[in-house]
């Protein structure tokens, strides 16, 4: 029997299906919403329901369904939902790019950390776990709207952890450098693939991030960068 419910947004991604993995493995019941998907399962570990997270009522939708299960309450939350897109320099740039890639990053993870932050506190705490990127604070060319936005996931996930650190809910961010997923790959088939970091290495930093062995850790940046 599950004791414990963790909300995973992106969790059928590629870095997403070895944090569920993860979970699954620990014993948590995981609830995976998509901007596509089936009704909620009845029961079992995994519920896999459809909301869009970009807006206040997929949020809300999300959270409802991981708070659906008395016996497994809401413990903790891992925004995985987010996206690359490079281009010019900043003057090269239209603003419409830079504005989607912050809506992309940003707006689902304060959306569904927003929605779920009232239970976790009437839970008697939790954990949020973000994801956010190197770029955030080794910034390359090419990119200042992944980078904004990733600073910014960043930035909010630090303001999460001060205001709620009183009420017992945790809030830590990880940061990739490249993940090791099949999307990657092709983009970049002649890296060298060996330096990036396999998806089931970070999945373990953020199960241990969402749980109790982590109990003193809130507002800490986590470089998964694996050698690259």
């Amino acid at each position: 029997m599950t004791e414990r419910t963790v909300l995973v947004t992106g969790g059928t991604g590629g870095l997403g299906g070895a944090v569920t993995a993860a979970f699954l493995k620990a014993g948590w019941r995981v609830v995976v919403p998509a901007r596509e998907g089936g009704a909620a399962t009845p029961s079992g570990p995994v519920v896999h329901i459809a909301a869009d997270l970009m807006e206040p009522a997929g949020a809300a939708h999300a959270v409802a369904a991981a708070t659906a299960e008395p016996a497994a309450p809401l413990r903790a939350v891992v925004n995985l939902v987010g996206g690359y897109a490079s281009g010019g320099l900043v003057h090269e740039t239209p603003v419409e790019e830079f504005d989607r890639m912050l809506r992309i990053n940003l707006r689902p993870t304060y959306l569904v950390t927003q929605a779920a932050l009232p239970h976790l506190v009437a839970a008697g705490g939790g954990a949020v776990v973000c994801v956010s990127a190197r770029a955030a604070v080794a910034p390359f060319p090419g990119a200042a709207g992944y980078v904004t936005a990733k600073a910014a996931v960043l930035a909010f996930a630090n303001a999460v952890a001060v205001e709620y650190r009183a009420r017992g809910v945790r809030c830590n961010t990880v940061l990739p450098s490249v993940i090791d997923t099949p999307a990657n790959r092709a983009a970049m088939p002649d890296a060298d693939h060996q330096r990036w970091v396999p998806p089931a290495e970070i999945a373990g930093v953020v199960r241990f991030l969402a749980s109790d062995e982590s109990a003193p850790t809130s507002g800490a940046s986590i470089p998964v960068y694996g050698r690259a």
